[in-house]
């Protein structure tokens, strides 16, 4: 008799030991902190703090804290599960995807860069990555209509948008807040970050183009099996592109890019365009009266409207749930105490480095504090003002330092479970997580290795 074979567990249970382990780490690492000046903390201040350990009614209250704490997030995909929910029920989505693939009669494999920049772009401006959310349930049926695997259509936004975060050129919410930290401008460096952001990107269109041509040929090399996951679009008899269906899917389209536009800070940029400054509570609103137009344009009743939404929220409410559950392992580390004496770990490591060994193990030493800080604009408040002093002692610029730290927390945030985007993502596309390392993996090694090179490049050029 076969041994049963070993099954990974489910996001949830995967973040849940992660909390426990942070609670266990509570226990045996010394409570710390910085002095803090407007809330920055103050290079050289470290000092030990009274230890509290966080114990079993801690971590059971860890996820409801990140709820709390993640409250807009995970209302934003709630609503956009309920304006899908009614656009879906319009058959617009069915009739527009199937037009699409009939237009393209073959030549699906050029949605793949085409996509990808798109996302890259908005990657490396704005740091477009947890607005992504709203894409997948709209683009992994258009890849399973298609003939690829639910992969496909994840890695295209989530590669796509994540190579830009790696090379972020002007995002003001990691780059821009770095760069203030550190000293430096925001264009300090984006020579270098540029040419980075060219790379991955071929990079990462690359490895995606290449996995879904061998779907294609064969559908048995998928990770996960082609048609995979409940989010699919049937091309056997599709609903026909009537009038309403296309101004539906016009009013569709211009909500997507309502809430791309309204996120741009155009200002913080240098652009002479007017910036909204929306966040979840606006583009929540923004969805919400989507649906109800959607619905309204459809002659749905009013019960028949409310109901469809509601049904629609609930499909996405267990990637609200893993948004909340993945937020409460910052909750429990900022609680223990322990967040300050990782970070004053990391600067004991640094001094007396020279530059390009200083400027590496910048970069390794952000891979493990990304893991436990998925935040890119919190990571760089809490570590950038500690580490930039450091690297003007080794002959490093702040620029540099700015680099290796989008560069390791871009990189790590399109692997690591404690990322709620890409929990969600793989719970949107029905994948499991060790499914996705398995793919993933080898293209993490190659921008592992070219970000070194492009550290060690920057400090000669510097």
């Amino acid at each position: 008799m076969d041994k049963p074979r070993f099954r990974m567990p489910t996001a949830y249970t995967i973040l849940f030991l992660l909390i426990v382990l942070v609670a266990l780490a509570t226990w045996l690492i010394p409570a710390g902190s910085y002095e803090y000046a407007d809330g920055v903390p103050v290079a050289g201040t470290y000092h030990a703090v009274p230890a509290n350990p966080q114990g079993v009614g801690d971590v059971l209250k860890a996820s409801f804290s990140g709820f709390y704490d993640a409250v807009d997030v995970c209302l934003f995909i709630l609503t956009v599960g309920g304006f899908l929910g009614v656009v879906m029920k319009t058959g617009a989505i069915d009739a527009g995807v199937a037009g699409v693939i009939r237009l393209l009669g073959g030549r699906e494999k050029w949605l793949i860069p085409i996509l990808m920049i798109f996302f890259g772009l908005g990657g490396t401006t704005y740091g477009m990555w947890e607005e992504t959310m709203a894409f997948y349930p709209l683009l992994i049926p258009v890849f399973l209509a298609a003939g690829y695997d639910a992969v496909v259509g994840i890695s295209v936004i989530l590669l796509g948008a994540g190579a830009g975060v790696i090379a972020s050129t002007v995002n003001p919410f990691a780059t821009g807040i770095a760069a203030g930290f550190a000293g430096v401008s925001l264009g300090d460096g984006i020579l270098l970050r540029l040419l980075q952001w060219i790379v991955f990107e071929g990079a990462a269109i690359w490895f995606v183009s290449a996995y879904a041509a061998r779907v294609k040929r064969d559908p048995s090399r998928s990770v996960v099996g082609v048609g995979a996951g409940k989010l699919q679009v049937s091309m056997e008899d599709p609903p026909p592109l009537t009038a309403r269906r296309k101004a539906i899917l016009v009013v569709f389209a211009l909500v997507f890019l309502t809430m791309t536009y309204g996120v741009i800070p155009f200002d913080e940029m240098g652009l002479p365009l007017p910036s909204l400054g929306w966040w979840f509570p606006e583009l929540s609103a923004l969805f919400l009266v989507g649906g109800v137009i959607v619905g309204l344009m459809d002659r749905m009743s009013e019960e028949t409207l409310v109901e469809t939404f509601v049904a629609g929220c609930a499909d996405l409410l267990g990637v609200a749930f893993i948004i909340g559950i993945s937020r409460g392992i910052t909750v429990l580390m900022n609680d223990g105490g322990i967040t300050d004496t990782v970070l004053h770990w990391g600067e004991t490591a640094l001094s007396g480095a020279g530059p390009v060994s200083f400027v590496l193990l910048v970069f390794l030493i952000y891979l493990p504090l990304t893991i436990l800080i998925p935040s890119s604009s919190g990571l760089a408040t809490l570590s950038i003002p500690i580490i930039a002093p450091l690297g003007r002692f080794a002959g490093v610029g702040g620029d540099l330092v700015v680099t290796a730290f989008q560069s390791a927390s871009g990189l790590v945030n399109i692997i690591t479970p404690t990322a709620a985007v890409v929990m969600g993502a793989l719970a949107l596309g029905h994948v499991p997580y060790d499914r996705w390392v398995k793919y993933v993996w080898k293209l993490i090694l190659y921008f592992l290795l070219l970000t070194l090179a492009f550290l060690v490049l920057g400090v000669f050029l510097g």
